[in-house]
């Protein structure tokens, strides 16, 4: 539980922790390379330590500080059947990216998570695994878990996924770099690429091309040494969105990740007025990276829809928490993908910003929310979801008087140390 006071604006100079999805990658290629690779700003979150746990089990020596982290990689076939279950978590990118990898590996392994990794579906990377050759079962014909998997003498497919999803391509692209052929994924819009972009940097030829990617099997991974993992620009999101509500608000976080598939945030918070701008715009790893200082500046409402809600789903609560300090009205469509997230996060950002006095109503794929709006302190509730967690944290800063966030321990799966960083920056 955390109680938080409404303030007048943010200020200073942060960095934000390692991004989340690049952790979990440069954790799974270097256990699977030849040769030992050092990771520099591991997000040391719950999540990324279940990946970590995951290998551990199945004999991986991997020495873990903080953010810095050693693994000695046994090439593809390195792996030994684990002697116990593995456990994911809360960690949806862990469980459906390690299904990839298993589905190559010839022994019988038993994926299991949390309540919530419970309700997620499954069958989105299972079926195109299964059809590959897989022997995957679990909870309703292996579309939820846990899910028991054997794998190896896998063919490659071409799959037409319904989603667009980095979990799911990624998912199929690892099994594919073992399978028997060519493999190829089409998706609906582009998910975001730090799988491609990753193995590119351990030496796999990937084919990117416009609505869909492929890759040839019978690869091997070759350690490129050191990884850097940039600041996570969904955590940014947080502080950045803080900066833009709060009059007076001037803040700079340093070194955070630009990959184009993840930057909806940036254009969003460009277009309902906020005053942005990227500085030192660099690249560390095949990954685009800079440093950005927002400063406070009056919004607008707008439509949040088509495909940049791909680039942006997981900052749509706290993109919410924005639209209720903007002028006008936000419409935020297609994005029905929010209601298999850790949470509804539909139900959930509607249900917690109403408590503090938001004007905002659900709709099948989104939700509509009116500003600006006077937010009043109020008692919510994270739902065990970090993200609503952290977005409730934002909005209760631009809320008169307290407000209490219940069931915040969740907040640690990607952003440790989240209410301190804020606090360094309260004026």
């Amino acid at each position: 539980m955390k109680k938080i006071q409404g303030v007048n604006s943010v200020r200073g100079e942060v960095t934000v922790p390692g991004d989340k999805s690049i952790s979990h990658r440069a954790v799974m290629f270097s256990a699977l390379a030849e040769g030992t690779t050092t990771i520099e700003g591991f997000l040391p979150g719950a999540d990324c330590l279940s990946t970590i746990s995951c290998f551990r089990k199945m004999g991986i020596d991997i020495e873990q500080e903080g953010e810095h982290v050693r693994i000695t990689g046994k090439g593809w076939y390195g792996l030994t059947e684990p002697a116990e279950v593995l456990d994911v978590g809360n960690s949806g990118t862990t469980i459906r990216l390690m299904l990839g990898i298993l589905a190559t590996q010839p022994f019988h392994s038993v994926l299991v998570g949390d309540e919530s990794i419970a309700r997620r579906p499954m069958g989105r990377v299972t079926i195109p695994l299964r059809q590959m050759g897989a022997d995957i079962a679990g909870r309703q014909n292996g579309g939820f878990t846990p899910l028991s998997i054997r794998g190896g003498n896998l063919k490659g497919i071409e799959y037409r996924s319904p989603v667009s999803s980095a979990q799911v391509k990624s998912a199929v692209l690892l099994a594919g770099l073992q399978a028997e052929g060519e493999t190829v994924l089409y998706e609906p819009g582009l998910s975001r690429d730090h799988t491609e972009r990753m193995l590119r940097s351990f030496g796999i030829e990937v084919q990117s091309f416009e609505g869909g990617v492929r890759v040839r099997g019978g690869q091997r991974l070759v350690s490129p040494g050191r990884i850097e993992v940039p600041g996570d620009i969904s955590s940014a999101a947080f502080l950045l969105v803080a900066a833009a509500i709060l009059p007076g608000s001037h803040l700079m976080i340093r070194n955070v990740g630009m990959n184009p598939t993840r930057t909806g945030i940036i254009d969003v918070l460009k277009e309902m007025g906020a005053d942005l701008i990227l500085y030192n715009v660099r690249e560390t790893n095949g990954e685009p990276v800079a440093d950005i200082e927002i400063k406070h500046a009056p919004l607008r409402g707008i439509e949040i829809g088509g495909a940049i809600i791909p680039r942006l789903i997981d900052e749509i609560p706290v993109i919410s928490v924005l639209a209720t300090q903007a002028e006008g009205v936000t419409v935020i469509r297609d994005a029905a993908e929010l209601k298999v997230k850790e949470t509804n996060r539909i139900d959930t950002v509607v249900a917690e910003l109403g408590k503090l006095g938001a004007d905002i109503e659900p709709t099948e794929d989104g939700m509509i929310i009116r500003g600006k709006t006077r937010l009043t302190g109020a008692t919510c509730d994270s739902h065990g979801d970090h993200r609503i967690g952290m977005a409730a944290a934002v909005a209760a800063l631009a809320a008169s008087g307290e407000t209490t966030i219940q069931n915040t321990e969740s907040i640690n799966v990607s952003f440790p140390g989240f209410f301190t960083k804020l606090e360094q920056t309260i004026e």
